[in-house]
Order: structure tokens, then C-alpha cells, then sequence
């Protein structure tokens, strides 16, 4: 089966930035930022938002902007996956990020909460485009521990977003109205729209990815599912990012209602994005020496260990601990997943190389959607402690990995649970 393709590998141009090269990694990353850009940048415009739609101080409707931007993205993901394996990953990466200029443009402007989170929608679902292709071409150009390595390294770099987005966020609240912080994301997917454009073809040549008929894709997502491990590790994705999309939901009202730090939540939002840029890092060494299953082996255990610890602080402390222990918890607890993501979607994405497009949306889309569904549960339970919290982000953990409990038994024959 030959694929029929608008972009094939052929022989870079002088102006292609070559895989691997700090210009690829930085490119691909900034591609994949605008999905943190997005969030990251409104969470300290969510009192402003409040009272400019006439909600409640410690409503948590608002967060809905957050859910519905990734199951926008979520939507997009398989759409985007077959696009980019029938007619090449650069197309995908160009059209989502169409979308996304427009759709912010459309969010900016929205009268009110309803048309914003249909526009956020549309939004998250050009940030499909971006985020499959990037790693997509990350799939073709790489394989196994060398991948999670290059994974990592974008990571790494990507984190550079959440970084700062909370300070842009309040810096922009802070000199003029909510509405520039849409504005300023649609200025920057503008400026990686321009980046991209040197990035090169790295979809192979009659790689077996399947043509633009209801068959084959359909075919093509049978690979996908009847290869060993697959289950397994999308349901270790839907509660990594299901405990993610708690803590990046609740942080802002934690932060205020909790512990009275408000002004504060900037600088501590960049605090863990900074640690997840230096786990990022860490990894990508760690995977290399360590391999890549017994990191996933070691860390999901640790995780394990942390989220019980995390629960503890929360009952005995009735819900309120010292604002310090807090933060040490949450960021081990960060910490430790963000050492499982990569690997994980390199471990599934490992014998998937033929259909990595859509690959890359399924465990995209998949753990995006039910993920977030879980996450808003979890955030729309807050009863003014980080209680509720700490044990959605537990569970969800707990069912990360069962998950990868049944990945690891469906692809090595070890009895279940004996590995973890």
C-alpha cells in the first residue's frame, strides 16, 4: 500500500532546517506552544472575565474556556492525524494554524461566555493541526529512546510558554482590557506561521500510510487499535492528563481562595513550569541511559508513592496546609508525571511508525477529550480546600497506571500487575 502524498521526503533545501538541529526543535516547539499560550495567558484574566460576564468572584464557570479549548483540540486530533499521513505533516501544520488566528481573533471579540467558548472550540481545534504535525514529524525522523529523547528536548523548550504566559497574561490585564490576551496569542501563531515555513518534508515515501478513503482510514485506525499496548496506554494518558487538567484548572482559585495569593499566582505558575522544563531535561538524559520501559516502570511507581502523600497532606491538614508544603507537593507530583508523559507516547508511538499521523491523533484526541471531561468534574467540585483536589488528581493517577499495568502485560505476557 503506497501512500499517495502532496509532501514526501526529498532532498532538503538550503533553507530546510534538518531534524535534530536546534532551528527544528525550536520550530516545532514554538508550534506546539500555541496550545499553552492559549491557556496559559488567560488564567490570571479569569477575575476580569468574571466581572466582565457578570459571574460570581469564586465562580468556576470560567474554566469552561480552559475544557473547552481542549476538547476543541481533542475534536481535531484524529481530523488533523489522517490529513497529515494522506497529504503530508507541513499542509496540517499550516491549516491549524489558520484556524487558530482566526478562531482567536473570534474569541477576542465574542459578546459573551457562550460564543467564547464556541470559539475557543474552533480555537483548540486548530491547535490540532500544529501539535499532530510536530509530532508526527518528531515519528519520522526519529525511533524509540531516541525519539523520547528529541520528545523531551521539545518539551523542554515548548515549557519556555508556560513560563511566562501567566505574567504576559497579568502584564496584559494590568495596562488594558482581558480581550488583548486572545489578541496577543493570534500575533504569535501569525509569527510561527512565518517559522514553519522552513521546516522540512518528513513524511518517507511509501511508509504504508493510508490514502483519503473511508477504507483506509479506517484501516489506518485499526492499526492503531489492534496493535498490543494500545489500550493500556491511552487509558495511562486519559488519567495523566485528566490529574493535569485538575491542577491547571483549580491552581487560580486555589491560589486565591485557599491560601490568599492571588497577586501571586504568576510568579508560582512560572515556578512549575520552569521545574517541568528541568524534568523535561532530565529525561531526556535519563532515558537514554535508564531505557525507555524501565523509566516508565520506575516513575509510575514513584508517582504512586507521591499521590498518596498528596492525599495524606490534604486529610490532615483538613484541606488547608501551609501554602510552602502545598507547593513542594504539587510540584513533586508535576514533576513526577511529566518524567511519564513523553515516555509514555514514545512507548506507544513505537511500533506505530507506518501510521504515525494518526497515531499521533488518537493518543492525542483520546486522552485530551475524556481527560479534560474528568478534570472539569474533579474542578467543578471545589469546596474551598485543595481537598477535592488531591484526590481527583489521585485517582486519576491510580488509573494511569492501571493502564499502564495492561500496556505492559498486553505487550510482554508479564502477569498483570506484577510490574507495577
Amino acid at each position: 500500500m503506497r501512500q499517495v502524498t502532496g509532501e514526501e521526503t526529498s532532498t532538503p533545501s538550503r533553507r530546510s532546517l534538518t531534524p535534530g538541529t536546534i532551528g527544528f526543535t525550536f520550530v516545532l516547539s514554538m508550534a506546539m506552544a500555541g496550545t499553552a499560550l492559549a491557556i496559559d495567558t488567560m488564567l490570571p484574566a479569569f477575575p476580569e472575565i468574571r466581572a466582565a460576564l457578570d459571574l460570581e468572584p469564586d465562580s468556576t464557570a470560567v474554566a469552561g474556556l480552559v475544557t473547552a479549548f481542549l476538547i476543541g483540540q481533542g475534536l481535531g486530533l484524529l481530523p488533523a492525524g489522517l490529513l497529515a499521513d494522506r497529504f503530508g505533516r507541513r499542509p496540517v501544520m499550516w491549516g491549524g494554524i489558520g484556524i487558530y488566528i482566526l478562531a482567536a481573533a473570534g474569541a477576542a471579540m465574542a459578546p459573551n461566555l457562550e460564543l467564547m467558548i464556541i470559539a475557543r472550540v474552533i480555537w483548540g481545534f486548530g491547535a490540532a493541526g500544529p501539535r499532530v504535525a510536530a509530532t508526527a514529524m518528531i515519528r519520522d525522523s526519529f525511533e524509540g529512546a531516541e525519539m523520547a529523547k528529541q520528545m523531551s528536548t521539545i518539551m523542554a523548550v515548548f515549557l519556555i510558554i508556560p513560563t511566562i504566559a501567566p505574567a504576559i497574561g497579568a502584564g496584559l490585564v494590568a495596562v488594558g482590557p482581558w480581550h488583548l490576551v486572545f489578541w496577543v496569542c493570534a500575533v504569535f501563531a501569525g509569527g510561527v506561521l512565518v517559522m514553519t515555513a522552513r521546516l522540512p518534508a518528513t513524511m518517507k515515501t511509501g511508509s504504508g500510510a493510508p490514502d483519503a478513503t473511508g477504507v483506509e482510514l479506517r484501516h489506518s485506525i485499526r492499526i492503531v487499535f489492534t496493535t498490543p499496548g494500545s489500550y493500556g496506554y491511552l487509558v495511562a494518558m486519559i488519567g495523566l492528563f485528566a490529574s493535569f487538567i485538575t491542577y491547571l484548572a483549580s491552581s487560580e482559585i486555589i491560589l486565591d481562595e485557599v491560601f490568599g495569593l492571588a497577586k501571586w499566582f504568576p510568579a508560582v505558575f512560572a515556578a512549575i513550569a520552569v521545574l517541568m522544563a528541568g524534568v523535561m531535561i532530565t529525561n531526556r538524559q535519563l532515558v537514554v541511559r535508564v531505557g525507555l520501559d524501565r523509566m516508565i516502570s520506575v516513575m509510575s511507581r514513584a508517582l504512586v508513592v507521591v499521590a498518596g502523600g498528596f492525599v495524606t497532606l490534604a486529610f490532615v491538614t483538613g484541606g488547608t496546609p501551609p501554602f510552602s508544603v502545598f507547593f513542594v507537593a504539587i510540584a513533586v507530583l508535576i514533576g513526577c508525571q511529566q518524567l511519564l508523559v513523553p515516555n509514555i507516547n514514545a512507548a506507544a508511538m513505537r511500533p506505530l511508525g507506518a501510521v504515525a499521523g494518526t497515531a499521533a491523533a488518537i493518543f492525542g484526541m483520546v486522552p485530551m477529550i475524556a481527560g479534560s471531561l474528568l478534570g472539569t468534574v474533579i474542578d467543578r467540585s471545589f469546596n474551598g480546600t485543595i481537598t477535592p483536589m488531591a484526590i481527583g488528581m489521585s485517582l486519576s493517577i491510580v488509573l494511569a497506571v492501571i493502564g499502564l499495568s495492561w500496556a505492559r502485560h498486553a505487550t510482554s505476557g508479564t502477569v498483570l500487575g506484577t510490574e507495577l
